[in-house]
């Protein structure tokens, strides 16, 4: 069974969520073609890259796994997606490497999953699919823009790009 149909049937979303953009199955498939395409043109070392509202489509109609790549305290203190997994890419405010990821990963999501890695600005989320996949992750896509996107002029995030500045669903603890 591919990892498309095995996750087509559980429900992914909270009743705080709002309704995913309900999309059939060749939809969702070409949504995944569109970012492997994107990836090899890149020359990426991962499966591809996803627009957070093409990662929204996939995350709500079951179709990936969500796993948000940020520290802790900004999953805390600047929101996450509810549903989404965690697994720290980097750790604390020293931002050190997290020398689990990889196990940590393979301990919440199969190795053929697709999986959707999101940072703040889709940098560090780039790293970790590049890593998962070093580690046998098959089907691992970056979040573009990440959850608060790039600076802007003004040196803030969330006013040109990113999860929050496209309207997706976030909560904040």
């Amino acid at each position: 069974m591919s990892a498309l149909a095995a996750f087509s049937h559980q429900e992914t979303r909270s009743p705080a969520q709002s309704a995913p953009q309900h999309a059939d199955v060749a939809d969702l498939q070409a949504l995944l073609a569109n970012a492997r395409a994107r990836g090899q043109a890149d020359c990426l070392s991962f499966a591809g890259s996803l627009a957070p509202q093409d990662a929204w489509t996939l995350f709500s109609n079951g179709a990936a796994v969500l796993v948000d790549v940020r520290t802790a305290e900004e999953r805390k203190f600047v929101g996450h997606v509810p549903e989404s997994l965690h697994v720290a890419w980097m750790t604390g405010t020293a931002m050190l490497r997290n020398p689990r990821f990889a196990r940590e990963l393979e301990a919440k999501v199969p190795k053929d999953a697709v999986v959707l890695l999101l940072c703040r600005s889709g940098k560090r989320s780039a790293a970790a699919a590049e890593a998962a996949t070093k580690a046998g992750f098959t089907q691992a896509f970056n979040v573009l823009e990440g959850f608060e996107g790039e600076l802007d002029t003004q040196g803030q995030r969330g006013h040109q790009d990113g999860w929050r500045h496209h309207g997706l669903p976030w909560v904040q603890d």
